[in-house]
C-alpha cells in the first residue's frame, strides 16, 4: 500500500464524506450487506479477498490525529468548505484508539455462492459512530475484483476439467492454467490479488505478486510454481537464420525438467516439422525432461490443432482408452494467446473434434484472466438494509420502478445451508434450527477469524455449474 494512499478517512468516494447529515436524527446504527445480484454472467461466484482488505487497510490502530489534520485539509479544499465529519474521526480517535467500531460477518472465504445471496454484513458497534458503515462500502466493494477473478477462474477450470474427462486425465487439471497476467493489470497491487484469486484454483503462476500476498496474508508458504521459458526476446535475438540454435540452447541450459519455448518468432510449422520434430528430434526424446512447445499467434483453434499434428507426425503419439491421441511423453504444447473463457472452449473443442486428448495441452492467460472484466461481471453491490433510529429498528431497502433487477433485501440476513446443501439467504429470525454461515471475520480494529490458503482452496474445489 503506498504510504501516501493510506489513510482511511480519504479511501472513500468523495460525496460519502458528507453522508453524516444525511441519515435521519437518532440514528445510532447501520447496517449493510455485500452480494453479487441475480443476473450474473457466471452462476456461482467464489468469495475472496476480504482477509487482504481487512488486515490491510482496517486493522489496528488506523485513525491517527496526523490522518485526520491530512484529510481535514485535502476536503476543505476539494469541497471548498468544511464537509469532512472531523469531530466523528476525533471521536473514533479519542474513545477507541483509532480503532474501527465496526463488526463484519462474511461467508468464509473459498466458499461458492450462487448470485443473489448475502456474502457478507457490516454495522457500526459503536451508535456515534453509525456513519462509518457505508463510509467502508467503497473499500470494501473492491472484494468484487478477487472474487471475480477466482470465479472466473473456476469456471475456466470446469470447462479444462470436463475436456479431461471426455478425452484425458482429469487428474492432470491443477497446471492445465498458468497466470500470465501481470503486465496486463493496472498497478501491482491488482497484479497480487488477480493472481492469488487464480491460485485459488490452479497450481500454476507467473506473476510473482500472487505468491506473496498469498504467504503474507494467508499463510501459503508456496502456492504456485513456474519453468523456465522462453519469450520472443532470447529467440529472435539469435536471427531467423539460428532459430534451431536458440532452441537447441533451450534444451541444453535447461537439461532436465520441464522448459517451455515459444515457437512462432518466424515460421511455427516449420519450428515444429523441421527443428522440434527434426534437427533437434533425438536431443528432445534424450532430454531427462518435457518441451512445451508454445504457438503464440494465429487463430488459437487452427493454430493448436496444425501444432498437435505436426508434432504427433514428427514424434509419434498413442491412442488412450477414451480413442483420443495422446502425444510422445517427451512433448506437450501451451496455448498463450488469445485465452479467455470462450476460447478454452473453442480450442478444446476441436482438439476434441480432431481426435486430441485435452491431456495434451495446457493454457496460459494474461487479460482474459485478470483483466477482462468489472464489477457488473457479477453484479457486485453493497446497500443498506437495515437501520436503528432513536432505538427503534426499521427494514431499509430499494425498489427502483426502473429496474426490478436492482431491488436490494431488506432486514437482518443470515446465510443458512438448506438440507439440499443449496445456500440461501434468509432473515435472521427464520430458520433458526439452520446455522448462520457467516462467520464473524473483524470486530472493532480486530480480525478476528483468518482463512488459511489451503482452507479456501478446499471450499472452492466442487466442479462449476456452468
Amino acid at each position: 500500500m503506498l504510504d501516501w494512499l493510506n489513510n482511511i478517512c480519504w479511501l472513500t468516494d468523495s460525496y460519502k464524506v458528507s453522508h453524516y447529515r444525511q441519515y435521519p436524527p437518532g440514528t445510532e446504527r447501520v447496517y449493510s450487506y455485500f452480494e453479487a445480484r441475480q443476473g450474473a454472467q457466471f452462476p456461482e461466484v467464489v468469495f475472496f479477498g476480504l482477509q487482504y482488505f481487512l488486515q490491510s487497510y482496517l486493522a489496528g490502530s488506523v485513525v491517527t490525529p496526523e490522518k485526520i489534520e491530512a484529510a481535514d485539509s485535502l476536503l476543505c479544499s476539494h469541497f471548498g468548505a468544511s464537509v469532512f465529519h472531523r469531530t466523528g474521526w476525533e471521536h473514533v480517535l479519542k474513545r477507541h484508539g483509532g480503532r474501527l467500531p465496526i463488526v463484519i460477518r462474511a461467508a468464509p472465504e473459498g466458499t461458492v455462492v450462487p448470485p443473489g445471496n448475502v456474502l457478507m454484513t457490516v454495522e457500526n458497534t459503536d451508535p456515534d459512530s453509525f456513519w462509518l458503515t457505508n463510509y467502508l462500502e467503497t473499500l470494501l466493494v473492491q472484494v468484487w475484483y478477487a472474487s471475480t477473478v477466482a470465479t472466473q477462474s473456476r469456471a475456466m477450470k470446469g470447462v479444462i476439467t470436463r475436456a479431461l474427462a471426455e478425452t484425458g486425465d482429469p487428474s492432470l487439471i491443477d497446471f492445465k492454467l498458468h497466470d500470465f497476467g501481470f503486465r496486463g493489470v493496472t498497478c501491482p497491487e491488482q497484479a497480487a490479488l488477480g493472481a492469488a484469486a487464480h491460485l485459488v484454483n490452479f497450481r500454476g503462476t507467473d506473476t510473482l505478486p500472487g505468491l506473496l500476498l498469498a504467504r503474507k496474508f494467508y499463510g501459503c508458504e508456496m502456492a504456485g510454481f513456474s519453468i523456465p521459458a522462453a519469450e520472443h526476446s532470447p529467440i529472435t535475438s539469435w536471427g531467423e537464420a539460428h532459430e534451431v540454435d536458440a532452441m537447441r540452447n533451450m534444451l541444453t541450459q535447461y537439461p532436465s525438467g520441464l522448459v517451455a519455448c515459444v515457437s512462432d518468432s518466424f515460421d511455427v510449422f516449420r519450428a515444429c516439422s523441421e527443428y522440434w520434430g527434426g534437427i533437434l528430434k533425438e536431443t528432445v526424446i534424450a532430454r531427462d525432461g518435457v518441451l512445451v512447445v508454445r504457438p503464440d499467434s494465429g487463430d488459437p483453434p487452427q493454430i493448436v490443432v496444425e501444432v498437435l499434428k505436426r508434432l504427433g507426425d514428427a514424434f509419434g503419439c498413442t491412442t488412450n482408452s477414451k480413442g483420443f491421441r495422446v502425444l510422445h511423453p517427451k512433448v506437450r504444447v501451451i496455448q498463450g494467446d488469445g485465452i479467455d473463457f470462450m476460447m478454452l472452449g473453442k480450442i478444446l473443442n476441436a482438439m476434441r473434434d480432431a481426435g486430441w486428448s485435452a491431456d495434451n495441452i495446457a493454457f496460459g492467460s494474461g487479460g482474459g484472466l485478470l483483466q477482462k472484466m468489472n464489477r457488473d461481471t457479477q453484479r457486485f453491490a453493497f446497500k443498506c438494509l437495515s437501520v436503528v433510529v432513536n432505538g427503534a429498528e426499521r427494514d431499509v431497502f430499494k425498489r427502483p420502478v426502473t429496474d426490478g433487477s436492482k431491488k436490494s433485501k431488506a432486514g437482518r440476513l443470515k446465510l443458512v445451508r438448506q438440507s439440499n446443501g443449496e445456500l440461501q439467504t434468509v432473515r435472521e429470525d427464520e430458520h433458526p434450527e439452520l446455522q448462520n454461515e457467516l462467520v464473524e471475520v473483524f470486530r472493532d480494529g480486530e480480525l478476528v477469524r483468518r482463512w488459511s490458503f489451503e482452507e479456501i482452496r478446499q471450499r472452492a474445489k466442487s466442479l462449476p455449474n456452468n
